[in-house]
């Protein structure tokens, strides 16, 4: 799957990297590409959320930080 496929005419940037099981202890390897692209190494950390309809997310942390004190300042200024 070299260079993803898209998906329905989106944006290159969101792609599917292909598929991974999930081991006997829950482990599941990500797919060299994405762990390329996003520059994942061994022993980062990586935030999993989920959504009981929707799945599974997978991100690094600070992306959320950065998102919710984004957030936050938008509602400090509000006040």
């Amino acid at each position: 799957m070299a260079g993803g496929k898209h998906i329905l005419g989106k944006q290159s940037a969101q792609r599917v990297y292909g598929t991974a099981k999930v081991g006997d202890r829950g482990q599941i390897v990500i797919p060299k590409e994405a762990r390329e692209m996003f520059k994942i190494k061994p022993g980062d950390t990586l935030l999993i959320l989920g959504e009981s309809e929707m799945g599974l997310i997978i991100s690094r942390p600070e992306v959320l930080n950065n998102l919710a004190n984004e957030i936050l300042n938008n509602v400090k200024k509000e006040d």
